[in-house]
């Protein structure tokens, strides 16, 4: 059943090309993009590694409270929004690819990316994460999860609608963005619930091309937004429209249980 408390739930992605390396000027870029949001958001989101950019220079990793933080958590605190993506955190001698749900109030949830790119190498740099998240705001449950996730559909799978939204931050490359286009789709079917994903654009100091192809996609696989151009991208979430199909097409009671060990 939909939340007696659940209103249409509005998004702010940030589709951008990132700073190579380069923290502070990052953070002045997004935080001068945020303040370009015309009316009110429910939730900005960001791209994977929003700070320096996809990489394995694990000497940019910082610790938990302090400069990457500390500016989440004034921009959620300024916007009334929550604020979320993903950056390079040091925690316990690990290095990981965190994202960082914050909300207005300073509470926050933090999410260790599971699936490590190891054609990037990423497995052999950062630890990967053993649990997943499923956070509540406006009366929506929504499943933050980071890039190369998004390729592993068992991770992801909505067992008793446990979430209403899928939302993926991630540094996908051009090369490949066919790939993204049809499971973003995918896991919004198969989960019968909204999926958003949000990619970078521009060259990253690899010379790695990032074309974008930030989307939507509603239960039913309709294309809800898309763009693929360096913008600020807007989208209401419709709870209503969301309720009327899982009423008229249970899926998920039928399907198979499991458990990931």
């Amino acid at each position: 059943m939909i939340s007696i408390r659940m209103q249409d739930l509005k998004l702010t992605l940030i589709q951008s090309d990132i700073h190579w390396h380069q923290i502070e000027a990052n953070l002045a870029m997004f935080e001068e993009k945020i303040w370009q949001i015309e009316g009110e958001t429910d939730i900005i989101v960001l791209p994977e590694m929003f700070s320096t950019g996809f990489t394995m220079e694990t000497s940019l990793a910082e610790p938990m409270n302090l400069t990457t933080f500390k500016w989440m958590k004034q921009m959620a605190a300024q916007t009334g929004a929550v604020v979320t993506g993903s950056f390079i955190v040091k925690d316990d001698g690990q290095a990981y690819n965190r994202l960082i749900w914050m909300q207005p109030d300073g509470v926050f949830m933090e999410y260790d990316k599971r699936h490590l790119f190891r054609m990037a190498d990423e497995h052999n740099h950062f630890d990967f994460g053993k649990d997943r998240i499923v956070v509540e705001w406006k009366g929506w449950k929504i499943c933050p999860l980071v890039c190369y996730d998004l390729r592993f559909p068992v991770w992801s799978r909505n067992l008793n609608l446990e979430y209403d939204v899928l939302l993926y931050v991630a540094n996908w490359p051009a090369v490949r963005v066919s790939a993204w286009d049809a499971l973003l789709k995918a896991r919004a079917i198969e989960n019968v619930s909204y999926a958003v994903g949000l990619n970078r654009v521009g060259d990253d100091g690899n010379g790695i091309p990032y074309n974008g192809h930030s989307a939507a996609y509603s239960p039913k696989g309709e294309t809800l937004v898309f763009s693929d151009q360096e913008e600020l991208i807007s989208l209401t979430l419709n709870a209503k429209d969301l309720f009327n199909f899982r009423e008229k097409f249970p899926a998920h009671l039928d399907a198979d249980g499991f458990e990931i060990k």
